[in-house]
């Protein structure tokens, strides 16, 4: 379809109870350069029940223009009900670009409206910037198993689509919110819903790991050398600071950690204020979930391992030596 304005949408997925999922704001952040770049404005699109709260952080965040779809079947995620409502405001007003969270629910839409709409989605990608030479979004996602980084353009159809993963965007500074509220009267029939929740099982506490959420993630990698480490070294010094625990992929496909646990390209995408990475080499695969922290503290016996050329601070050393040295050295401060 062709392109009626030249703005940028952004998904701003709820939860069930109506307040905004992170990444929704998250995508604000990037996505008012690149509107400003297109020319257009900054427009969140919320979908959901008892929307109140998204509505209001979304103009927080800067959105130009809020869209909202409200109802109770709305209430919670269903592929039929949310794609009929994306593709019904897309029709109508035409954005050229439109972003959505790389979460199981985006992760779901994303491709399914795409395929309604006849346009390209790049999925799950870790990078955005609008080219200068043809004005299309450059997407850029890992590729080849992790091995390279693509940057894909869609420069036939409207909206250019993508997903774009958690926690690879800070949420933009709060500010005064004077978003434009247009409120769309658009509702499906419960007989074109083919889907229905029955029933919601929590997660066993045990395997809850807010790594998205987390200020600090002390991980460790291969070099931990076993299961034992991740208990008796690096959750110590975790619980010191008010962290949590993370891994690489090499340490849980070696089953010494729970896939929970895991920043990467197959993992959890994460910006936390401080990344410890302790006996981690530095593939790309799991750079590209942790590279945007704010600060990355590298502990490694080996001084040319790839983490080295992306940290801010490096030790060359045994992380059984050093991790339990920094919790000592924590604890006398915190005396």
């Amino acid at each position: 379809m062709e392109a009626k304005t030249k703005d940028l949408w952004v998904l701003v997925e709820t939860n069930e109870d109506g307040s905004p999922k992170k990444v929704g704001l998250e995508l604000l952040n990037p996505g008012r350069g690149m509107a400003d770049k297109q020319g257009g404005k900054l427009v969140a699109v919320v979908i959901g029940n008892n929307v109140a709260e998204s509505v209001e952080q979304a103009g927080i965040y800067g959105a130009d223009q809020v869209i909202v779809v409200e109802g109770p079947e709305f209430g919670f995620y269903t592929t039929d009900a949310y794609v009929n409502a994306l593709e019904y405001l897309v029709k109508k007003y035409g954005p050229t670009t439109l972003m959505i969270g790389a979460t199981p629910n985006g992760r779901d839409l994303g491709p399914r409206f795409s395929s309604r709409i006849k346009t390209g989605l790049t999925a799950d990608c870790t990078s955005l910037d609008i080219d200068e030479e043809t004005g299309n979004v450059a997407w850029t996602r890992p590729a080849f198993g992790g091995n390279l980084m693509a940057t894909i353009m869609c420069p036939d159809h409207r909206p250019q689509c993508g997903t774009v993963r958690p926690g690879v965007f800070k949420k933009p500074e709060a500010g005064e919110n004077k978003a434009e509220v247009i409120k769309e009267d658009f509702h499906v029939a419960p007989e074109d819903i083919r889907t229905t929740l029955i029933e919601t099982i929590k997660e066993a506490a045990g395997d809850v790991v807010d790594l998205e959420g987390a200020d600090i993630i002390i991980s460790g990698g291969r070099g931990m050398g076993g299961p034992e480490g991740f208990n008796t070294t690096l959750k110590p010094l975790a619980d010191l600071v008010g962290g949590v625990v993370g891994a690489s992929r090499a340490a849980v496909d070696s089953g010494w950690i729970s896939h929970a646990h895991q920043v990467g390209q197959t993992g959890k995408t994460v910006g936390p204020k401080l990344y410890v990475a302790c006996g981690i080499s530095g593939a790309i695969q799991h750079v590209a979930g942790m590279s945007s922290s704010d600060c990355i503290v590298a502990i490694n016996k080996d001084e040319d391992a790839t983490i080295f050329t992306i940290a801010d601070y490096g030790i060359v050393g045994d992380l059984y030596e050093v991790v339990p040295a920094l919790t000592e050295e924590i604890k006398k401060l915190k005396a």
